[in-house]
């Protein structure tokens, strides 16, 4: 009998299951290499359709039978006859290649994935599939590869280990299959450009240019130059590795970081470089930046609009430079999804560069830097942690030893001390006093911790100076209302006119403002240092800009969670205790990281679900962002013009992901109660195709649009205000 792997394809050719097992395993191999697991990753090829030897499953080629789990099969099999756990990655590679990753003990032939039947049930199907297999491949022998597995006994490496040779499996398996409908997939999807010699030409002329038509402070760009210099010297002189780079805001870390990079990839031979950064405002302009030398970078997040081009890119991760966010990054590093995994073993031996490495949350950090680290040990990865706060992460990890790419950096801070700190925390501070400070003021910003209070204390701003002359910034603006905000104030500082700027933290990070005067109320230290680096940041005023921390005096709660709480009160306590706090000392920045992870875990319910090697428990608990809101369309940019007829097409069609993505820049997360919400907002549905016909209540797309009588809960100068805090009516 001839065995089929797919349905007729639309040349009328119908590949069988020997052909595309071949494919696929030399595949796996090929990409199996670069991480040491090419035998592993050849088995898995071989045997990841073995299930598809059988009648049940040909019957679902000819649409006479449904949910046929064909994975688990060839799971069992390697399994019974490998008789130990040194096979585990393989056959757990196997078990999750369509349906996601599960714990080796729990695949049984009785234990199918939910809601599917095994396309094998019974002992006697399972011999003759080995007769047919053996036909089929008539030199293969179980006892060639019975000492080509390896034991690995942390479990975040054990786990890391299965998911690299998942991802060399599942690619290899989606690219064969593309393959068969056009033979030129995987060089249409794979980007052989990397040339890091021409790249680096590039990257200096660009700086040269940068150089020459900078306005900054001579001494300040002597400081950068040197900087840079340093960082690239650094990237060819170090072997690969585990790396950090310690530097104030406003050095040039962005070209220095590419300066590093670009070297080591000459040095070593790195196929890529991979840019993660924690926010979608840095990403947009990283990519605009390193766009500047290369032809084409990648970005690769939630919001971009992709070709089919970059979208089979992006799943692969197979460009030469790619920028993408934290969560795409680490969120797939303990998936157990084979679209989220099939791109991380192209993670393998490049270079990797995190930016602002201090906002990785704290109860994620333990399994998150042992995954680093054995990126770094095993998988000759290099990855660089970089920010202004380098976080002291030996107090969470012990064998944390990172080489810093620039040791005298202690130095650094102090040759580049651009603010004077002034420290206002022994009593509260009105909101409405800072409003007064500001309004005689012509160049100055005021971050707070808490959406309300910028409220209050912009509305206090305004009724005491020119509306013209304030700007809100916070996440109640959509984020393409945020970038024109960004650009109207960098004109004004530019032309040197009057600029008062309230903000929450979402200016504080990547967002190039250079203000005389900042107000901080009192935050995480890493909160004040990024805040302080958007004062004076060009060195222009020689004697210093100044920095105020207060803490503002309302009522409930002062700051966004319990850890922004804590990381608060160690800097008030450090202040109790020693009277200032010198924010320029990399040893005071050690000191509040000490105080701050002692003690300090990963949460409970995470630690757990690696424990038990429980993948998909392990996917819902390692969350970098908690979703805690529902998102909401605005009438700005391209969605404000004809927004009623916009929104009733949504309202009557359903929501789309691709829709999600492209109205992304026109949304609002709002945290309100869902009965507040539905009061100026209508529940957008999810399109017909993809409803749950089985629900009585469908929970619909978690898109809003505002009712007719509710588009002015939107304005120009604040975004989304829909209540008065006084009254909870809406502004109507």
């Amino acid at each position: 009998m001839v065995y089929y792997a797919k349905s007729t394809l639309t040349n009328g050719r119908q590949p069988t299951v020997k052909e595309h097992l071949e494919k696929v395993s030399a595949l796996a191999a090929q990409f199996g290499e670069e991480l040491s697991m090419k035998e592993e990753a050849e088995l898995a090829g071989l045997f990841h359709d073995f299930g598809k030897y059988s009648d049940l499953f040909q019957k679902v080629l000819t649409n006479n039978a449904h949910h046929v789990d064909h994975a688990l099969p060839g799971a069992v099999f390697i399994k019974n006859v490998m008789k130990s756990k040194r096979g585990a990655h393989v056959v757990e590679a196997i078990a999750g290649h369509h349906d996601g990753l599960r714990n080796y003990l729990f695949l049984t032939p009785d234990n199918p994935v939910p809601g599917k039947n095994s396309s094998i049930p019974e002992s006697k199907g399972y011999i003759t599939a080995w007769e047919s297999f053996q036909q089929d491949f008539p030199n293969f022998a179980f006892h060639k590869i019975a000492d080509q597995h390896i034991a690995i006994k942390d479990r975040v490496a054990s786990m890391l280990y299965t998911r690299l040779l998942f991802s060399c499996l599942v690619d290899a398996d989606y690219s064969i299959s593309a393959s068969d409908d056009d033979d030129n997939y995987l060089n249409k999807t794979t980007d052989y450009s990397f040339q890091p010699k021409e790249l680096l030409f590039r990257l200096n002329a660009y700086r040269e240019e940068i150089r020459k038509n900078s306005t900054a402070n001579k001494m300040l760009n002597i400081i950068r130059d040197t900087f840079y210099d340093q960082c690239g010297d650094a990237g060819a002189n170090n072997s690969e590795g585990l790396f950090t780079l310690t530097g104030p805001t406003g050095i040039g870390k962005t070209l220095a970081l590419m300066h590093f990079s670009l070297r080591h990839c000459l040095r070593w031979n790195k196929k890529r470089i991979i840019v993660v950064l924690p926010f979608l405002s840095l990403t947009e302009q990283t990519v605009k930046e390193y766009s500047k030398i290369a032809d084409f970078v990648l970005e690769d997040t939630s919001q971009v609009q992709w070709t089919d081009e970059t979208k089979e890119y992006s799943s692969r991760w197979s460009s030469s430079i790619i920028v993408t966010t934290s969560v795409k990054f680490f969120e797939a590093l303990f998936s157990d999804q084979p679209t989220e995994c099939r791109k991380i073993h192209n993670i393998a031996n490049s270079v990797i560069l995190f930016d602002e490495a201090q906002s990785l949350p704290n109860e994620l950090l333990g399994c998150t830097l042992q995954a680093v680290e054995e990126l770094c040990k095993r998988y000759h990865s290099t990855m660089v942690f970089s920010t202004a706060t380098q976080p002291d992460y030996h107090a969470i990890l012990h064998q944390w030893h990172p080489t810093e790419i620039y040791p005298d950096n202690a130095v650094l801070f102090q040759k580049l001390k651009r603010v004077n700190v002034s420290w206002q925390i022994k009593d509260e501070t009105a909101l409405s006093s800072v409003a007064q400070e500001m309004a005689i003021k012509d160049s100055v910003c005021a971050i707070v911790n808490l959406r309300k209070h910028a409220r209050e204390l912009f509305e206090s701003l305004i009724s005491l100076c020119s509306k013209d002359e304030c700007f809100f910034l916070t996440t109640d603006l959509c984020s393409a209302h945020r970038s024109n905000q960004i650009q109207k104030i960098k004109d004004r500082i530019k032309k040197r006119l009057p600029c008062r700027v309230v903000a929450t933290q979402c200016i504080e990070a990547g967002v190039d403002l250079d203000f005389d005067i900042m107000y901080r109320a009192l935050a995480p230290l890493e909160a004040v240092i990024q805040a302080a680096g958007r004062c004076n940041r060009n060195g222009r005023i020689l004697e210093g800009g100044e920095v105020v921390v207060f803490i503002p005096a309302c009522k409930g709660s002062l700051y966004p969670g319990d850890w922004y709480k804590q990381g608060a009160g160690v800097v008030a306590q450090m202040y109790a205790d020693k009277g200032d706090i010198d924010i320029n000392n990399p040893d005071v920045i050690r000191a509040y990281y000490h105080h701050l992870f002692r003690n300090q875990q990963d949460k409970q319910s995470l630690s757990d679900a690696i424990n038990e090697r429980d993948y998909g428990r392990t996917q819902k608990e390692y969350c970098l962002i908690e979703n805690n809101g529902v998102q909401v369309i605005v009438p700005y940019g391209k969605m404000e013009m004809n927004y009623d007829e916009n929104s009733c097409q949504l309202l009557k069609e359903g929501l789309s992901r691709n829709q999600m993505r492209s109205l992304a820049p026109y949304t609002v997360t709002c945290t309100l109660p869902k009965d507040k919400v539905d009061r100026f907002a209508e529940l957008v549905p999810l399109p017909e195709k993809n409803r749950n016909k089985n629900r009585v209540h469908d929970d619909g797309s978690g898109y809003y649009v505002l009712r007719p009588q509710c588009l002015n809960t939107y304005t120009s100068e604040m975004g989304l205000q829909p209540f008065k805090e006084e009254s909870d009516s809406l502004f109507l």
